[in-house]
């Protein structure tokens, strides 16, 4: 019978040679940078909390533990919990129906999750996939709580979710570079998106209409000028007829 080694390092000693690839074609045990993953498996959290771990336990991992999203923090640049468990679904290496009730039933529960899923969908996935599966979280408005090393921060679910589409390091991690959307639109590979304001052709069409109209309404005739005539108040014929009385009794006087 083998002898089962605890140390997590070998999954980057064996990973790199014979181990699956991630979807996109990547080597799960390196898509983390080298100095990154030594703090990860040298840290308290992930001897203590991560060893023989599986998909299903990662949940109470996130509900108890994952209070913030980011890479490493504090002036020690110490690896979050966040960061540890993606780098154990690296090992891992969820199917999408796991991933799939991540980001749907167990992400509405807990946003940390959510944002966790995400985070990894990123990191493994091909880029329509990652489009597809990342996009309908850009209307999630929840906050979400951020530490870097210089401090904590708060952000929102979709601010984190277009980060990871638009930017190319996030979490301490460097992502992979990603063709745009519209590159992917034009190869016929991705429907073009709605946005859920509307089609942003017919929102500038529209726009334009109401400001001729106004314009129209309020350009329609010439300026005669008589808007800047002053109106003197109308005088009732009591006044006058007053005004005119004592104006003749000073007279006689």
């Amino acid at each position: 019978m083998a002898n089962h080694r605890a140390d997590e390092k070998r999954f980057l000693d064996e990973r790199g040679n014979s181990g699956p690839l991630a979807p996109n074609g990547l080597n799960p045990a390196t898509i983390m940078e080298k100095p990154v993953r030594e703090r990860i498996v040298d840290c308290y959290f992930w001897k203590d909390q991560c060893f023989g771990v599986n998909e299903a336990d990662i949940i109470d991992r996130v509900v108890d533990h994952i209070h913030f999203i980011g890479g490493t923090y504090g002036d020690a640049q110490r690896p979050s919990p966040f960061l540890c468990l993606a780098f154990k679904l690296l090992q891992l290496g969820p199917s999408d129906e796991i991933l799939t009730e991540y980001l749907e039933y167990g992400g509405e529960k807990f946003k940390y999750l959510r944002a966790l899923a995400c985070f990894y969908i990123r990191l493994t996935r091909k880029a329509p996939d990652v489009y597809r599966l990342l996009e309908p979280f850009l209307e999630d408005k929840r906050k979400l709580k951020r530490k870097t090393r210089i401090g904590t921060s708060l952000t929102f679910m979709d601010q984190f979710v277009d980060d990871l589409i638009v930017k190319e390091r996030v979490c301490a991690t460097t992502l992979w570079k990603m063709p745009k959307r519209e590159v992917l639109e034009d190869l016929e590979v991705l429907e073009p998106r709605i946005s859920p304001l509307g089609d942003i052709d017919d929102l500038l069409e529209s726009d334009v209409e109401e400001v001729e109209m106004n314009g129209q309404n309020s350009d329609g005739g010439e300026s005669s000028g008589a808007e800047f005539v002053e109106v003197t108040p109308e005088r009732n014929s009591r006044d006058i007829d007053g005004i005119e009385k004592e104006e003749d009794d000073g007279a006689v006087s």
